[in-house]
């Protein structure tokens, strides 16, 4: 980390960050809080809104946790946040998706070599086509914000207008959380690959 932690538990100074550090730990439980959460407390008013729109995004959208966590792994793939991969390809496997699929979104090269240049092809084994679509999407708009209208294409067809909001926001929002680990370095996970971040 490139700042130190704040001590656990964090000090506070006012009711108002004590009820901040309250709603971090009560989102985390039965877990302690984590070190992201140790270096965003640095700026409490960050860490609340940082906690309440992660929570959405985790705990309250439509979108089956198998979808969500090949999104969220895909992006750590792609913005070499090794920290990030090691707390959600678990959770992928754990909701269902095989150890040969996290293969084929643990791969680094870049997805829209394999989606294909006019639509998704046949996903990799051990990727539903659900699943191969949202990793092309997370591929495409860590790498390069726009989402192909081919591979957009796809996406509508397969999910609900709903759906297809939450992974977008899915992916933009753990594009924000990668990014701020790999700048601050938390977990220390920088240039150790997927394999060291356990």
């Amino acid at each position: 980390m490139r700042i130190p932690y704040v001590p656990d538990p964090p000090p506070t100074t006012s009711d108002q960050d004590a009820a901040i550090v309250s709603r971090i730990q009560a989102r985390r439980h039965p877990r302690p809080l984590q070190p992201l959460d140790l270096a965003l407390l640095h700026s409490p008013p960050v860490a609340d809104g940082w906690n309440s729109f992660l929570g959405a995004v985790r705990t309250r959208t439509e979108i089956p946790a198998d979808l969500r966590e090949v999104a969220i792994s895909r992006v750590a793939v792609v913005n070499g946040a090794w920290y990030e991969w090691a707390h959600h390809a678990p959770l992928a496997v754990e909701a269902g998706v095989p150890e040969r699929g996290m293969e084929a979104i643990k791969a680094e090269g870049e997805l829209l070599l394999l989606c294909g240049e006019a639509s998704p092809p046949s996903p990799p084994e051990g990727l539903t086509e659900e699943q191969w679509i949202v990793a092309c999407v997370a591929d495409e708009m860590t790498r390069r914000v726009r989402v192909r209208d081919e591979t957009f294409q796809r996406l509508k067809e397969k999910f609900s207008e709903r759906e297809v909001v939450e992974i977008v926001a899915t992916v933009a929002c753990y594009n924000c959380v990668s990014r701020f680990l790999v700048a601050l370095d938390v977990g220390e996970r920088n240039g150790t690959g997927p394999d060291a971040a356990h």
